[in-house]
This record gives C-alpha cells, sequence and structure tokens, in this order.
C-alpha cells in the first residue's frame, strides 16, 4: 500500500510541476530581440557570407549585441551602413578594405552547353535559385537567385557567369539621401546666397 500512495504522490506532483513550468512558459515567453528584425529588414538578403557571418540574420544579431561593426556588408554598401547607421543612432564608418568593395546587383546564368551536371553550384546556392539533378544541365530561378557569387568558385568547368541588373522603373529604388550642408557665416553670405 505505501509502494502505491509513493507512486500517486509521485505522479500527482510531476504533474502540478509540468502544469506550473507549462503555464511559466506560456506567461514568460520571451520574443526575439525586436532590433533584430529591424536591422535584417535593412539588410540586403544575399545570405552571400561577405560580412564573415553565414548570413544576413546571424550579422543583424552581432551588429545588435555591438560584436560587428556597421560597415562590413559589401552588398549593402554605403546606403546600407548609412541606414544602418540611421536606424542604431551610430557614427557613420566607410566600408571596411576588405569589405569595401561595393558592386552593382547582378544574378547568375549557367551555360547550359557546358554544364555536366555535377551539382556543386545547387549545394553552394543559399537560397536554393538553382535547378537541376546530376547528371543533367542546370538553370537558374532569376527571381530567387541573389547575386551572392557562392556558386561560382564550385563549378568546375567555369560555366557560371555573373550577369548584372540593370535597373528598371519597377527596380529602381531611391538612394539613402546625404545632405551637404554649407553654413552661411554673415548675414552678407546669407543675402548673395539668395
Amino acid at each position: 500500500m505505501s509502494v502505491l500512495l509513493a507512486i500517486l504522490l509521485m505522479a500527482g506532483l510531476t504533474l502540478v510541476f509540468g502544469l506550473i513550468l507549462g503555464l511559466a512558459a506560456v506567461k514568460f515567453k520571451v520574443e526575439g530581440n525586436p532590433i533584430v528584425d529591424k536591422i535584417n529588414d535593412v539588410l540586403p538578403q544575399l545570405q552571400c557570407g561577405k560580412c564573415g557571418y553565414p548570413g544576413c540574420h546571424p550579422y543583424a544579431e552581432a551588429v545588435a549585441t555591438e560584436n560587428a561593426d556597421i560597415n562590413l556588408c559589401p552588398p549593402g554598401g554605403e546606403n546600407g551602413m548609412l541606414a544602418l547607421a540611421h536606424l542604431l543612432d551610430r557614427e557613420p564608418k566607410p566600408l571596411s578594405e576588405e569589405h569595401s568593395a561595393e558592386k552593382p546587383k547582378a544574378i547568375v546564368v549557367i551555360n547550359e552547353q557546358i554544364c555536366i551536371g555535377c551539382t556543386l553550384c545547387i549545394q553552394a546556392c543559399p537560397v536554393d535559385a538553382i535547378l537541376g539533378s546530376a547528371k543533367h544541365m542546370h538553370t537558374i530561378i532569376a527571381s530567387e537567385c541573389t547575386g551572392c557569387e557562392l556558386c561560382i568558385a564550385p563549378c568546375p568547368v567555369d560555366c557560371i557567369s555573373l550577369l548584372p541588373i540593370l535597373p528598371t522603373t519597377q527596380t529602381w529604388k531611391t538612394p539613402y539621401p546625404v545632405f551637404h550642408l554649407n553654413r552661411l557665416n554673415t548675414p552678407r553670405q546669407m543675402e548673395t546666397s539668395l
């Protein structure tokens, strides 16, 4: 009888503590850092790793915790750095020397006549923008390609090249505004400027 009582007591305690832990998990649920989401929205979402982080979200987390500078994203360029500086109320910095190669947006094109179907480019693509299978030609899903260039290096036959995306009226975006303020020192300068 005492063994049965001990088992029932343990089962009852387990149920009570499980219920308390479940309610605590719901009540004290921790949401992600909202500033990380805002930083991530500013980043170009290429997932290229050129900043030294495996993607845009890990870089946003590092910037939010001030473990990384705001000037490490080459695809974002100066406009992206200025937007991050404005968002985080930090001093703008020029792009770092190792990350300063700002390039125009581009997509990858595969020469399907040369492609041998090795699938190395498919494995390297962080956004699954390459369609194909082993021993068959591959092609790029242009709407998914971010132009990160990660698929170019593993290609053994050099059938992958970059094609710049020329801006159209649908894709053109206004650059981040940069204002140069000239101070007028004297009333005479103010009159001549009018």
